[in-house]
């Protein structure tokens, strides 16, 4: 399938021409990279936009199971839904089990969902590399909502925050026990506190939660983003379905306000430009790797450190200086690791 077919599949809605869209834009191979920002490109052009909610919680909260019933409950409402999950990558492998299918099998096997687990590879925040453009090619497949959950919840975690509308903190029933394992980052940046499991014998604790979370989120200070009363903790059940109707609101109403009061244009023009920037720096890094001349340089500067005889400051500030200076004429002789640039001239009598 060519590019320019692929475009017009995925901005047809095509569900398998999404899935290998993404796949091209995960791909680091140069020339499927060269025909992922032609995809990208086209994506852009079509103008579409969807409601981008970003959804963390601490591990076993029950993010997938609220995720299949909140995106079930849409879908039910005549919306198309995409789920982007990040399942964690082994640092020593590098392998992710990518089991979000099999968690969400009910929404899965429905026509108006599009579900794609990603490995987060080495990348921190909770994020894949590619996060940001999978979202795009979705919005412009035509989904109404894009889901995105992340691996996990803690300070590094909060970069989903920088790619969505909406970021959903979810939490578990635990008598106010789990405030003190949440980070301070991330409460700053939710939007909307969900506690889930709240039926049941585990109703009272997540009651109990519930107020616990609500009195930290008035210890904090407002933000100019927020609608009045928020942020806000909310109870809910992904097992029982209670309470989601409730949160779907809350979320529509915070995209709602900040779209009328301009805020909506700003965070997406802001997360526009920091995307940018950190292609910027995943290039400058690719570099290091990819040119033969500046990994030896690296690698030298590297020993240089190891061995004690050049302060870590010193020699990245020196890799640095040497990426953006001008190439250096053929023959010419580069300078031994850990000597300054100031010490290159004559000596001064």
């Amino acid at each position: 399938m060519g590019g320019s077919e692929l475009a017009a599949r995925v901005l047809a809605g095509d569900r398998r021409a999404l899935a290998r869209a993404i796949t091209l834009i995960e791909s680091s191979r140069p020339d499927h990279r060269a025909a992922a920002l032609e995809l990208l490109d086209r994506a852009a052009a079509a103008g579409r936009t969807a409601l981008r909610v970003g959804l963390t919680g601490t591990p076993g909260v029950g993010k997938s199971t609220f995720i299949e019933a909140l995106g079930r409950m849409l879908t039910g409402d005549d919306l198309r839904v995409a789920v982007l999950a990040v399942d964690p990558s082994s640092a020593r492998s590098g392998g992710s089990i990518l089991g979000d299918k099999t968690r969400m099998e009910g929404l899965a096997r429905d026509p108006r969902a599009f579900i794609r687990p990603s490995p987060s590879g080495a990348v921190a925040g909770g994020v894949a590399r590619r996060t940001r453009e999978a979202v795009a090619l979705c919005e412009a497949a035509g989904f109404d909502v894009v889901l995105v959950e992340t691996v996990g919840v803690g300070q590094s975690e909060t970069m989903v925050a920088g790619m969505t509308d909406v970021f959903v903190l979810l939490i578990a029933p635990a008598g106010g026990d789990e405030l003190q394992g949440v980070k301070r980052g991330i409460m700053e940046m939710a939007d909307l506190v969900l506690v889930n499991k709240a039926d049941g014998a585990l109703r009272p604790a997540a009651l109990a939660t519930l107020a616990d979370y609500s009195g930290a989120l008035r210890l904090m200070r407002p933000r100019p983003a927020d609608p009045p009363g928020h942020p806000r903790v909310m109870a809910v059940s992904a097992a029982s379905g209670a309470g989601l109707d409730a949160a779907w609101a809350a979320i529509r109403a915070i995209d709602g306000w900040r779209r009328d009061s301009g805020h909506w244009a700003r965070r997406r023009a802001a997360q526009a430009r920091a995307a940018f920037e950190e292609e910027v720096r995943a290039g400058l890094l690719a570099r290091l790797t990819s040119e033969p001349a500046a990994a030896a340089r690296m690698a030298g500067l590297g020993a240089a450190v190891a061995a004690g005889t050049l302060p870590p400051a010193r020699a990245a500030a020196e890799m640095l200086r040497e990426l953006a200076a001008p190439p250096a004429p053929p023959g010419a002789a580069a300078a031994p690791a850990g000597r300054d640039a100031l010490d290159d001239g004559p000596p001064t009598r």
